[in-house]
């Protein structure tokens, strides 16, 4: 049922889903993850996590925070038209979307590291107003 829409929840209905995504995690989103998970860099991350329709590969809900990776399919004119949509409808209910290509995960981690720790003292100073 959509009755929820906008809270803050895992519908079981993507259980089985977000199962297969966190199972068959790339590396890019497996370096990643050891480097959030666990609170280090001062917040909590879940990872492939349902908002409404769409699952986001991190999230943070303290800051509204959405993190995406993107890998070679990201490049294609369809997957381009579905992923700014899906940007627009989350930016639109007040989320922060970073996102990355897995080349700088893999080729400038310590960079990304620092954007993300970037946004998060941001964020930590203005607090989204989210739907929840």
């Amino acid at each position: 049922t959509m009755q929820n829409i906008g809270r803050y929840q895992n519908k079981s209905s993507f259980i089985e889903k977000r199962r297969d995504l966190r199972r068959n995690q790339t590396k890019a989103e497996r370096e990643l993850w050891l480097k959030i998970r666990n609170s280090q860099l001062g917040v909590k991350f879940r990872r492939q996590y349902n908002i409404d329709y769409y699952i986001v590969d991190f999230y943070c809900h303290e800051l509204g925070l959405i993190i995406e990776l993107d890998g070679w399919v990201h490049g294609e004119d369809e997957q381009k038209k579905k992923d700014k949509q899906r940007e627009e409808y989350l930016k639109n209910k007040g989320y922060k979307i970073l996102r990355y290509r897995n080349e700088q995960i893999k080729d400038d981690f310590e960079a990304v590291i620092q954007d993300i720790l970037n946004h998060i003292q941001a964020l930590r100073q203005t607090p989204p107003h989210l739907p929840w």
